[in-house]
């Protein structure tokens, strides 16, 4: 890996979100199969279709860099998405695996918050308007997101996690 400036660091860690995006796609459905809450396992179905569309996006960056799509290993996100599934394996209280996994879906949404804020502002300082734009929509979405899962959280699962014994 070449990294003599702020462009190469940009497509690195483009290849890097890409790969953590395709692995979400995977992760995902199953985190959704094992909500037992409706209203959590539709925001994860939800977030599922934006995921593939972030995907599409990533794969119009790379166009837009002259880069081909390619993925590199995102390592923490192979960490998240591991937490995650030590979740729905655990044993206990329904209400309170749910809680664990949207706390475990906000780590994911604050890594990706935190990438795509990141590479937002490297396009916008190497003058790449277009691909900050393309980014931004993204970043917006996750955002939101996490703003649903915070809400969810708070209103119903973890206040029902509480109450269990």
């Amino acid at each position: 890996m070449k990294m003599q400036n702020l462009e190469d660091l940009l497509h690195d860690q483009v290849r890097d979100i890409y790969d953590a995006e395709k692995q979400l796609v995977k992760a995902l459905p199953k985190m959704a199969k094992a909500a037992t809450s409706e209203q959590l396992r539709s925001a994860f179905e939800e977030h599922l279709e934006q995921t593939k569309q972030h995907v599409s996006r990533l794969e119009e960056a790379f166009r837009m860099l002259n880069q081909t799509a390619k993925a590199s290993t995102c390592d923490a996100m192979k960490g998240l998405v591991s937490e995650g599934k030590d979740l729905i394996d655990a044993d206990g209280c329904d209400c309170t695996r749910d809680a664990g996994l949207i706390g475990a879906a906000q780590k994911v949404e604050h890594y990706e918050i935190a990438s795509y804020g990141t590479l937002v502002a490297w396009a916008e300082q190497l003058g790449r308007k277009d691909v900050a734009d393309l980014l931004k929509q993204t970043l917006t979405e996750e955002k939101e997101t996490d703003e649903k899962l915070t809400g969810l959280a708070e209103s119903v699962l973890n206040p029902e996690a509480a109450q269990s014994s």
